[in-house]
């Protein structure tokens, strides 16, 4: 398990909880406003404290002051060990949630079936069908395609949620994503905050920034196809 990063305590990262968040490393996309380009690149070293035993020994201390473990990335599904990690955190009596870009399905139902995971986040990053050429090369748009379904069919409180960054998303591309996950308990719509980025040359060419009433126009599109929709800052 290679261990990117830790944040110690959040309020905002798991609903209702006060979380710690473990970020894994390694990420099969390539998106361009990427906030995190060391997790996506790999961490071939990382720090002392992140070796698996030390993230352990920090769990066990936060017991009673944590209410849960948010697991993010990078994208966690590509590690070999999730399905381990996630079961010895639930067997602390830890409620786990999971980020992950839907790109492995086999992983994510693994994790439900097993009832190793309590909330489930989804980015969707545009229309799936238009992932290529710039969210991942030749991207499977089935894998997103059956990750929806299985988020949505697994009984679990989830959310989908898509970066607001143009012009990868635009009024169009809401409407087609709302139409693909119709129905969904919660669908946010977060803006985009430039600072250090995966690749910096794509915003040198592009006007990406949404202003706050541009993102409630693209809330208005959303709404009726799910039961929540929200704008996140």
């Amino acid at each position: 398990m290679i261990f990117g990063g830790l944040q110690k305590n959040s309020f905002i990262d798991y609903p209702g909880k006060i979380s710690c968040v473990l970020f894994l490393s390694g990420c099969n996309f390539n998106c361009p406003y990427c906030h995190n380009p060391d997790l996506a690149k790999g961490c071939l070293k990382c720090p002392h404290f992140l070796k698996e035993s030390k993230v352990y020994d920090f769990l066990e201390k936060r017991m009673g002051f944590l209410d849960g473990v948010v697991i993010s990335g990078g994208e966690p599904t590509l590690q070999s060990d999730l399905v381990l990690l996630c079961e010895r955190i639930k067997n602390m009596g830890y409620p786990v949630k999971v980020d992950t870009n839907g790109s492995r399905p086999d992983v994510i139902k693994r994790l439900v079936d097993k009832g190793l995971v309590d909330y489930l986040a989804m980015d969707i990053k545009t229309d799936p069908f238009h992932y290529s050429p710039l969210i991942k090369k030749d991207c499977d748009y089935e894998s997103i395609l059956s990750s929806i379904r299985i988020i949505m069919e697994s009984g679990l409180p989830y959310e989908f949620k898509t970066t607001c960054i143009k012009p990868l998303v635009d009024e169009q591309v809401i409407r087609s994503i709302s139409h693909i996950i119709q129905g969904a308990m919660l669908y946010a719509l977060q803006q985009f905050h430039k600072t250090e980025v995966l690749q910096p040359e794509f915003f040198r060419k592009n006007i990406y920034a949404y202003t706050f009433d541009e993102l409630m126009l693209l809330k208005s599109v959303a709404e009726p196809w799910v039961e929540a929709c929200i704008v996140r800052n």
